[in-house]
Protein backbone atom coordinates (compact mmCIF):
# COMPACT_ATOMS: atom_id res chain seq x y z
CA UNK A 1 0.00 0.00 0.00
CA UNK A 2 1.37 3.39 -1.08
CA UNK A 3 1.94 5.85 1.73
CA UNK A 4 2.67 9.48 1.42
CA UNK A 5 6.16 11.15 1.96
CA UNK A 6 5.45 14.13 3.09
CA UNK A 7 2.00 14.89 5.60
CA UNK A 8 -0.68 17.13 3.55
CA UNK A 9 -0.71 20.56 4.90
CA UNK A 10 -4.14 21.52 6.47
CA UNK A 11 -5.13 24.15 3.88
CA UNK A 12 -4.80 21.45 1.19
CA UNK A 13 -7.20 18.93 2.92
CA UNK A 14 -9.88 21.24 3.55
CA UNK A 15 -9.83 22.81 0.06
CA UNK A 16 -10.45 19.12 -0.72
CA UNK A 17 -13.35 18.99 2.01
CA UNK A 18 -14.93 22.09 0.64
CA UNK A 19 -17.44 19.79 -1.74
CA UNK A 20 -18.72 17.74 1.37
CA UNK A 21 -22.02 19.76 1.98
CA UNK A 22 -25.45 19.17 2.43
CA UNK A 23 -28.63 20.45 -1.02
CA UNK A 24 -31.29 21.83 -0.36
CA UNK A 25 -33.97 19.13 -0.62
CA UNK A 26 -36.30 19.63 -3.57
CA UNK A 27 -40.18 22.02 -2.95
CA UNK A 28 -43.01 21.87 -5.31
CA UNK A 29 -45.96 23.16 -4.95
CA UNK A 30 -49.77 21.92 -4.74
CA UNK A 31 -51.33 22.12 -8.18
CA UNK A 32 -54.57 22.29 -5.92
CA UNK A 33 -54.01 23.79 -2.59
CA UNK A 34 -50.74 25.45 -3.22
CA UNK A 35 -49.23 24.77 -0.26
CA UNK A 36 -45.40 23.51 -0.54
CA UNK A 37 -44.72 19.72 -1.08
CA UNK A 38 -41.75 17.29 -2.45
CA UNK A 39 -42.08 16.48 -5.52
CA UNK A 40 -43.99 13.58 -7.16
CA UNK A 41 -45.53 12.72 -3.93
CA UNK A 42 -49.10 13.30 -3.03
CA UNK A 43 -49.70 16.53 -1.37
CA UNK A 44 -49.64 16.32 2.58
CA UNK A 45 -52.19 18.92 3.28
CA UNK A 46 -55.02 17.69 0.67
CA UNK A 47 -53.88 14.44 -0.48
CA UNK A 48 -53.94 15.57 -4.16
CA UNK A 49 -51.40 14.26 -7.08
CA UNK A 50 -51.59 13.93 -10.76
CA UNK A 51 -54.95 15.65 -11.07
CA UNK A 52 -56.73 13.14 -8.36
CA UNK A 53 -57.05 13.00 -4.79
CA UNK A 54 -55.46 10.08 -2.79
CA UNK A 55 -55.78 10.60 0.63
CA UNK A 56 -59.24 11.73 1.59
CA UNK A 57 -59.70 15.28 3.61
CA UNK A 58 -61.27 13.73 6.51
CA UNK A 59 -58.65 11.03 7.10
CA UNK A 60 -55.42 13.50 6.74
CA UNK A 61 -58.07 16.37 9.59
CA UNK A 62 -58.04 13.32 11.27
CA UNK A 63 -54.54 12.69 11.73
CA UNK A 64 -53.42 15.61 12.37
Amino acid sequence: MALPKRKHSRSRSRKRRTHYKLTKPGVSTCQNCGEHKSPHRACPSCGFYKGRTFIKEEEVAVES
